[in-house]
């Protein structure tokens, strides 16, 4: 596949130069200005790309669910066509490895192919028919029939450190699309080419799908070009991955226009990992090499990196002092965290402003009284190429309590980890936490059922998704799993995820149908289930037609 428009934005299928500002990539591990010169879209522009969305909303909703399915994987087809360029140059402009560049793009071109497969199945639509009951009494029923169905168009914003599989043709765009509902996605200024490469091969897929022009634009904008796609009227719904600023900034967009819209935004998650004294004394050293690979994964720039963890130490403090020597099984665990993060080596990060921000953060849990840097690579970062340093830092229960800049988050490979000194301690520095994307625990069943805690509930109060050992780090693209949380992990509460097929769900709404003739309802409810799935038929779940 050529790239015939490698510099363009689309507005519906024609690529277009922006009429706004110039401007060009930065390869961050060169620290060069690539060549390649980009064009933002103006207000027009950009207005004009969602009201091509909002002209073929009726018709792209309505479209067979199987056509949109076709439409989905040949996206897939499309993307992996793009072959080598594609690759190369979403390493040039975020400085991550190929390899894992190129499992991004499978885990990109799986979900798409996931969402089609779900489409194909049909029952997601959640199809539930209550018959007529002329002869109830003392009140008749009508016939109720109920479904989910699209939205509207959505603007969904490119994140920073997955140019691929939550970008462009991420599962935002992917669930989007599968609801039926139109997409324009605002590309990320750090990956522009990776962007337009991607939407020339979405467009290219629509094209030979025959999907109505405008159910996909790509726009190169700026913040003010930004914030007026998501206050325009036609759209309803965002979905956005990105820093905790630049979510509740669209969400105060959203919530001031005359109709507010949803914002399916992930933000800010620290990740805490608890480990319990019965599984530091099974395995210290395999949890402590876990953490530090875990921390370091990516340059740390996983919205799931474990950045807080909270050590139970077996050892009761000296009541004069409040101190005490650490257990042996404590001193193990954080020896070799330290040795592993020594060890490591720093990496280039996605862009300046993530790896500045990185350093002031860092820097401010630092010079917080009580607060120990553990560790830090022994290998200096280059000067010239963003690169983020790993480390490590520790403190006490007692000093996180009093202190809640501690549980903020830090973009980067750092991990903060506070030793608790009794159960209570750990309790209550759990309990002051915002919600997360996940939690992780290490604990033996014994001490689980032993523990005046239930450690279980405490965490999933305000998490996603909680692991029992393991890390977090890995997010499986399946149909069980939750990526999303509590407000900051979130700004709709948790109630939704950003990945798997549930995904599908933040771009519908319920409708149902009274008294409707038969030839009239969606094809879900017709009498003779000509898609064939599963619907709940007063209260039985069923594939029969009626």
């Amino acid at each position: 596949m050529q790239a015939t428009y490698f510099t363009a934005s689309f507005i519906g299928n024609e690529p277009v130069s922006g009429d706004g500002d110039l401007f060009q990539a930065l390869a961050p591990a060169q620290a060069q200005v690539l060549e390649d010169e980009f064009t933002n879209v103006s207000n027009e522009q950009a207005n004009r790309a969602v009201e091509k969305a909002a002209a073929a909303f009726s018709a792209y909703s309505n479209l067979h669910p199987h056509r949109r399915a076709d439409f989905l994987d040949a996206i897939a087809v499309e993307i992996d066509a793009i072959g080598q360029e594609l690759i190369d140059r979403a390493v040039l402009e975020s400085g991550l490895p190929t390899g894992r560049i190129t499992g991004e793009r499978g885990r990109t071109t799986g979900q798409l192919r996931m969402f089609a497969n779900l489409l194909r199945e049909g029952s997601w639509v959640d199809a539930r028919i209550n018959t007529a009951l002329p002869d109830r009494t003392p009140v008749p029923r009508v016939d109720l029939r109920r479904m989910l169905v699209p939205l509207g168009p959505v603007v969904v914003f490119g994140a920073s450190n997955f140019p691929l599989a939550f970008s462009v043709a991420g599962g935002d765009t992917a669930s989007a699309l599968a609801a039926g509902c139109p997409v324009v996605v605002k590309a990320h200024p750090s990956h522009p080419g990776t962007s337009s490469l991607v939407g020339q091969a979405i467009v290219a897929a629509a094209e030979k799908t025959g999907m109505p022009d405008g159910v996909f634009s790509l726009v190169h904008a700026d913040n003010d070009v930004a914030q007026a796609l998501v206050a325009h009227p036609a759209v309803k719904a965002v979905g956005f991955t990105g820093s905790r600023a630049g979510g509740l900034a669209i969400q105060r967009v959203a919530n001031e226009r005359p109709e507010p819209i949803p914002v399916y935004a992930e933000m800010s998650s620290v990740n805490p990992v608890v480990i319990l004294p019965g599984a530091l004394a099974q395995q210290a050293e395999t949890v402590a090499a876990g953490l530090a690979a875990s921390v370091t994964l990516g340059v740390g720039q996983f919205c799931t990196n474990p950045g807080l963890t909270f050590l139970l130490d077996s050892t009761e403090p000296d009541e004069q002092t409040g101190t005490s020597a650490p257990s042996r099984q404590t001193e193990q665990f954080l020896s070799t965290v330290a040795e592993k993060i020594k060890a490591s080596s720093p990496a280039t990060m996605l862009n300046a402003g993530i790896h500045k921000a990185f350093q002031k953060g860092i820097q401010q849990i630092r010079v917080i009284p009580g607060v120990h840097l553990l560790a830090e690579s022994e290998s200096e970062p280059s000067d010239d190429r963003t690169e983020g340093r790993p480390a490590v830092l520790t403190t006490t229960a007692q000093l996180f309590l009093l202190s809640p800049d501690m549980s903020h988050e830090v973009f980067g490979p750092s991990s903060l980890i506070v030793v608790c000194h009794t159960e209570a301690e750990l309790a209550e520095c759990l309990n002051m936490l915002e919600g997360q994307l996940t939690a992780t625990l290490y604990a033996s069943e014994a001490e689980l059922n032993q523990s005046a805690y239930n450690w279980i509930e405490l965490l999933q109060r305000n998490v996603g998704r909680i692991l029992f050992g393991g890390f977090p780090t890995g997010v499986e693209v399946s149909e069980a799993m939750t990526h999303g949380g509590p407000f900051p992990a979130t700004t709709d509460g948790g109630r939704s995820t950003s990945v798997g097929t549930g995904a599908i769900l933040r771009f519908v709404r319920p409708v149902t149908y009274q008294s409707f003739p038969n030839t009239l309802l969606p094809l879900a409810l017709q009498n003779e289930n000509p898609l064939a799935i599963w619907r709940n038929i007063d209260g039985e779940l069923t594939r029969k037609s009626l």
